[in-house]
């Protein structure tokens, strides 16, 4: 059970300190309040508006505070989150003044709890990207059981060797041109195509293999321009039939070219063979 008076009195020195005898904010001297989830001491004015914001304060004179809330307090204090979160405010934001009104005042603590919001907002995504990579892992340990960490861990993660926006046409290079965002799997030799770069699903896909299985690339002038906006082509060759695509620049077609040709030229593994009888034909 927390002891009310000794929690107090611990609070009532550590707001003596001279890095905590001003309000985080403003600078307003003796500050009674406290936000207990940000670490600093605050005045009575700033933390009204702490509170509007979400942010937890109590009194340091008249509210009941728990033990772990107090030992947060002493190890942070203003100075250790004015290092925090002010270091991301650009330098010429004006610093509210203990005389300046409530709107000032906002400004500034806004400002700093964004640094906390983005803070925080990166934090769990960067916990859902390692969870599903662990996921990943685990079904690859299962998948090639005799597969080391040095093989497995490169195919956690996508390797996109090449992303963009081609206009691609039909099997018989007559129908007509559509705008269509290309990724290149190189790891998976996929070259998977989306109705939008938004898309999490991809509408078809090509296997890559390699130049001595019947897998070519190369520069193209398209049998039909119909529908098309772009000029720069480009042909992939593969067993089945010929894919056309266009490029918007010269530029677009010779980094397309130069990412396929690396596919091509890697020698396929087992699991190539296997992936090549799994996906959907473009």
């Amino acid at each position: 059970m927390a002891n009310r008076e000794r929690n107090k009195k611990i609070l009532l020195e550590l707001v003596k300190q001279s890095d905590n005898s001003r309000c985080a904010d403003c600078g307003e001297p003796e500050p009674d309040w406290a936000s207990y989830k940000l670490g600093i001491f605050v005045c009575l004015n700033c933390s009204g508006i702490h509170r509007s914001l979400s942010s937890h304060v109590k009194s340091i004179r008249l509210d009941f505070w728990e033990d772990k809330l107090v030992e947060f307090m002493k190890s942070n204090g203003n100075a250790r989150a004015q290092a925090q979160y002010e270091k991301a405010v650009p330098p010429y934001y004006y610093r509210p003044q203990r005389e300046d009104c409530n709107i000032l005042r906002e400004q500034w603590i806004r400002a700093k709890k964004l640094k906390v919001f983005v803070f925080a907002l990166l934090q769990e995504i960067v916990t859902w990207y390692n969870a599903i990579r662990a996921a990943r892992y685990a079904y690859l340990k299962t998948a090639y059981p005799t597969g080391s960490d040095e093989e497995l861990l490169p195919m956690i993660t996508r390797n996109y060797l090449k992303e963009g926006y081609m206009e691609k046409t039909g099997p018989t290079q007559t129908e007509s041109f559509k705008r269509r965002w290309f990724i290149l799997d190189s790891q998976n030799r996929k070259l998977l195509y989306f109705k939008g770069c938004l898309d999490a699903e991809e509408l078809g896909a090509i296997f890559i293999g390699t130049e001595c299985k019947g897998y070519s690339v190369k520069e193209c002038v398209p049998l039909n321009a119909r529908g098309n906006k772009w000029k720069c082509g480009l042909m992939v060759e593969t067993p089945e039939r010929q894919f056309v695509f266009m490029c918007e620049q010269e530029r677009d077609q010779r980094e397309w070219l130069e990412a396929l040709r690396k596919v091509l030229s890697r020698p396929m593994s087992p699991q190539d063979y296997t992936s090549k009888q799994d996906f959907s034909v473009l």
